[in-house]
């Protein structure tokens, strides 16, 4: 069991947009759609946009028209969000633009978002460092911030195996792990990302967020789990030889649509 296994970014990206777009917080967003209504367009900059998931489900849910600002270090991915938007209109009807950035969005700058009306990112912020998280939060100050989709390491499957707490811990670690000198913030971001505002004197609204898979997300359950377990092992390579047999009983379940997932999230709105 390898995290080679697993499905290409780009694609897993795009089997993840439904369960991402069920999970995210409507609460959070009612309450930053009313500072979203005065000078038009609307500018949306949004950090990190892999294929553009976040864009497609919040600009029709908002009225009016909108210009968004698609961030990614990934020209490829940029070039995908982009194409993906064709055809997207506000709820009222407005037209919806798009223009990309590629580069480092940690070396963004408060005049990088002068013209926005909101900040946006999605699965963004455990890939970050914490002295990245507080570049990006000195950035955002300022403007509402919507942060959607932010792990918490906490997981459930349902029927329990007596494996699932030992890969879930080996997970959080390898979510946690130095790659290239940067230590990323994994299962931390979200209570390192609060703090940041805190520290600017900035209020953060927090709601969960959770993936709940069933039988009608037996594919995205199964590449959910083979990622998952696949890094676990990789953290702790100890784990490979139980995790064989494991890797069988929750694949084989989740097929059959026996297996049931809760993954937990978090959502942040900052300044809104």
């Amino acid at each position: 069991m390898t995290v080679e296994e697993t499905l290409p970014f780009a694609d897993w990206l795009r089997l993840r947009e439904p369960a991402d777009a069920a999970a995210r917080d409507e609460d959070l967003l009612n309450a930053v759609r009313p500072r979203l209504t005065g000078e038009h367009p609307t500018v949306i900059h949004d950090l990190g946009s892999g294929t553009g998931s976040m864009s497609r489900w919040l600009a029709p849910r908002l009225p009016g028209p909108q210009h968004w600002v698609l961030y990614d270090r990934d020209a490829d991915l940029l070039a995908r969000a982009a194409e993906g938007m064709a055809g997207v209109t506000a709820v009222d009807g407005a037209a919806v633009t798009v223009s990309t950035r590629c580069g480092d969005l940690t070396r963004l700058s408060a005049a990088d978002l002068a013209d926005g009306s909101l900040v946006t990112a999605s699965a963004l912020l455990d890939m970050l460092t914490a002295e990245e998280v507080d570049r990006v939060v000195a950035a955002c100050v300022g403007w509402p911030t919507l942060f959607a989709m932010s792990v918490t390491g906490r997981v459930r499957l349902i029927p329990t195996d007596p494996l699932d707490g030992a890969v879930e811990a080996a997970f959080n670690d390898h979510q946690r792990r130095t790659v290239d000198g940067r230590r990323l913030l994994g299962p931390d971001a979200v209570a390192a990302t609060t703090a940041a505002f805190a520290r600017r004197g900035v209020d953060v609204r927090e709601r969960p967020s959770p993936w709940r898979l069933g039988p009608e997300q037996a594919d995205l359950t199964a590449e959910w789990f083979r990622g998952w377990l696949g890094a676990a092992c990789e953290q702790r390579p100890d784990l490979a030889g139980p995790a064989q047999a494991y890797a069988q009983r929750r694949l084989a379940d989740a097929a059959a649509g026996r297996l049931t997932v809760l993954v937990e999230h978090r959502d942040l709105l900052a300044g809104g």
